[in-house]
């Protein structure tokens, strides 16, 4: 199954109520949340690169990656980092949360799973984008599998789970850098990826400087596009004054409606009320992914695939716009 095809049947995931067991600091502007089922009830089984929905206090829906092990049954451990930048979630997250508190979360969905038939994986990691590559760091040293953390930050006290990843029984398969002066990151890409590894896979996680980098190198050498794997935490903001009207038509109905150049196809279908569920509200989670009848797409999402999105068949309400005049979808 494609992302996009289970992002159909997970959109409307089930929720669960979980209590805070712990809140603490694992780096500079970082903190860490174990979360645990209320008495009575069970958390349902993860894989590594999975993530959750979280709801915070304000009706704010946020994602995290979990980043323990999987083998875990009780409990789910997430990391956020406090942005400056942030839309509200992470402030949340570090000022408003505490230790015994319930919160309503999704069950984990995955789309930046594993590669089952890879027998390496080497995992890349920028920042707060090593909560992922952490679990999955965890579950194939307990399963003997061939992997290498390669694990970068801007300094070493940004630098999340830095002594459990020290004291961990692979610590020898992890390779930890600090950027150098003016941001340069001292992580050896060019070597690193200077050529494809047959049966080598590898995950990039964090910044988009740092995942263009990656990217951009492996593609660069050479490396086969079925053996890169990436997860974006924030997508880059559409240029609202680039933007342009245009008419989204609603195929049960042939109701249309005018969606304005500062205006989201989600707000525009809500205005007459049509409610779309969403989640991350910037084309990383495939939440609200809505099918595509007739018209051409403007894809600004995170979540498609390129093969994916030059189908056109389906787009993300949230963000993404159009380019043709109208675009007819299935609602």
């Amino acid at each position: 199954m494609s992302q996009a095809e289970n992002a159909f049947h997970l959109k409307q995931s089930a929720q669960l109520m979980v209590h805070i067991a712990r809140k603490h600091m694992v780096a500079q502007d970082i903190c860490s949340l174990e979360l645990r089922p209320l008495a009575g009830q069970q958390l349902p089984a993860f894989a590594p690169g999975a993530h959750i929905d979280v709801h915070l206090p304000g009706g704010l829906v946020r994602q995290y990656s979990l980043c323990n092990d999987c083998a875990e049954p009780d409990r789910y451990v997430i990391a956020v980092l406090h942005d400056s930048a942030s839309r509200g979630g992470s402030a949340a997250v570090h000022r408003l949360l505490q230790v015994g508190q319930q919160l309503c979360i999704s069950t984990p969905r995955n789309h930046f799973a594993l590669h089952a038939q890879a027998r390496r994986h080497w995992l890349l990691a920028g920042g707060i984008g090593i909560t992922p590559l952490l679990s999955m760091a965890r579950c194939l040293a307990r399963e003997g599998g061939d992997f290498t953390l390669h694990y970068s930050a801007r300094t070493g006290e940004r630098m999340a789970f830095a002594q459990d990843i020290a004291s961990a029984p692979w610590a020898s398969q992890a390779q930890l850098y600090v950027d150098q002066a003016q941001g340069q990151s001292s992580l050896p890409l060019q070597s690193l990826l200077a050529k494809p590894v047959p049966d080598t896979h590898l995950y990039v996680c964090g910044p988009k400087g740092f995942m263009d980098a990656v990217l951009e190198t492996a593609r660069a050498a050479g490396w086969p596009p079925q053996q890169l794997h990436w997860e974006f935490f924030v997508a880059e903001a559409v240029q609202q004054e680039l933007a342009r009207g245009f008419e989204v038509e609603l195929a049960s109905t042939g109701q249309v409606v005018q969606v304005q150049p500062a205006q989201t196809v989600v707000e525009a279908l809500a205005s007459i009320g049509v409610c779309i569920p969403t989640s991350c509200e910037q084309g990383i989670c495939g939440t609200c992914l809505t099918r595509v009848v007739a018209g051409e797409p403007e894809h600004h999402d995170l979540y498609l695939t390129e093969a994916e999105q030059a189908v056109g068949d389906q787009f993300t309400p949230c963000c993404s716009r159009a380019k043709s005049a109208r675009l007819v979808l299935d609602l």
